[in-house]
């Protein structure tokens, strides 16, 4: 098929992947849409990473099928690798070299055609230029990070896999890095994610939560609050870990998040969740105050994490 023919960038169903003893994937179905950014969330050893090998044709899945940009991921490992750039958490470039020579030692690699122009285009379109004379191994973070992106976009791929990218990078790298992600999904380029902060699962089109192999959810971050029966309750004030200790003894309350001088208190029972928070409120030592609020995306993932039934990842794992 044409790479240019596919529906979805990513259609995948039953996929199952065991290592030893270890189910790590278990019966995962995802799709990702044509220039769709899609958020892959999940604790570390969940899976994450063996997922997005199997989807992407470096690693062969025990059952299970579907496409990668139209390709089957069982058949034609070779082409969906002609058409994808893949990105993995570690940074694995020659830091005596100084960008230009790194990216053009991969273009030689890959027996690119017109490699010098692909390689100067690349960091023009990345913001590199500056910066091309520079050894590798002098960058911050974020540099190194813009890189990697470089590196996999040298073929100009359909298809992004950007495993925990972000990992380790400042705030402002990160959003700087988060601009491009958008500027790359709105020329077509379908992108699929991992990551742990939930501030950049809140930039994605779309997310799916992955916790021992398992998706326990799939769609746009509204879809996923608005599926779980979760009410919030926000409690105001100081000293307020023992506040968040006891009302995790008292009924209708499924968790407590303490965020500086917030405290988020969780329950599936309305009516027992408020009276349990009021209780609390009136009976705190220290003067607090409280008020229902709407359920965040990161109040639902903990939710559904600490709700998994769980075992181990795969040995090595990082996610």
């Amino acid at each position: 098929m044409n790479a240019d023919a596919f529906q979805y960038a990513i259609d995948v169903r039953g996929l199952n992947k065991h290592f030893g003893p270890r189910h790590v994937v278990r019966d995962v179905s995802l799709k990702v849409g044509r220039g769709e950014i899609f958020g892959f969330l999940g604790p570390n050893g969940s899976g994450k990473t063996t997922s997005i090998r199997l989807m992407c044709g470096l690693l062969t899945p025990d059952s299970g099928e579907g496409t990668c940009l139209g390709y089957d991921i069982l058949s034609q490992q070779a082409e969906i690798r002609r058409h994808v750039g893949y990105m993995t958490q570690r940074f694995s470039f020659w830091e005596d070299l100084t960008l230009r020579e790194n990216l053009d030692f991969i273009a030689r690699v890959y027996a690119m055609p017109d490699r010098r122009n692909c390689v100067e285009r690349t960091l023009e379109e990345l913001g590199l230029s500056a910066r091309a004379r520079q050894r590798t191994g002098a960058l911050s973070g974020g540099w190194k990070q813009r890189l990697a992106l470089a590196a996999c976009m040298l073929h100009k791929p359909k298809l992004l896999l950007l495993d925990e990218p972000t990992a380790g990078v400042d705030p402002a790298a990160r959003r700087d890095f988060w601009e491009e992600l958008h500027r790359l999904a709105a020329e077509g380029i379908s992108i699929l994610v991992s990551t742990h902060y939930m501030d950049e699962a809140e930039r994605c089109h779309k997310l799916a939560y992955i916790a021992y192999g398992k998706l326990l959810a799939q769609g746009t971050a509204a879809e996923i609050v608005a599926a779980q029966p979760l009410r919030t309750w926000s409690i105001h004030g100081r000293n307020l870990a023992a506040l968040s200790q006891e009302l995790r003894q008292k009924e209708g309350v499924a968790q407590t998040v303490v965020f500086g001088d917030l405290l988020h208190v969780s329950g599936d029972n309305p009516a027992l969740l408020e009276q349990s928070v009021r209780r609390a409120v009136e009976s705190a030592p220290e003067k607090v105050r409280c008020e229902q609020i709407a359920t965040s995306i990161e109040d639902v993932f903990i939710y559904m994490m600490n709700r998994s039934d769980g075992e181990e990842g795969s040995p090595g794992e990082h996610g």
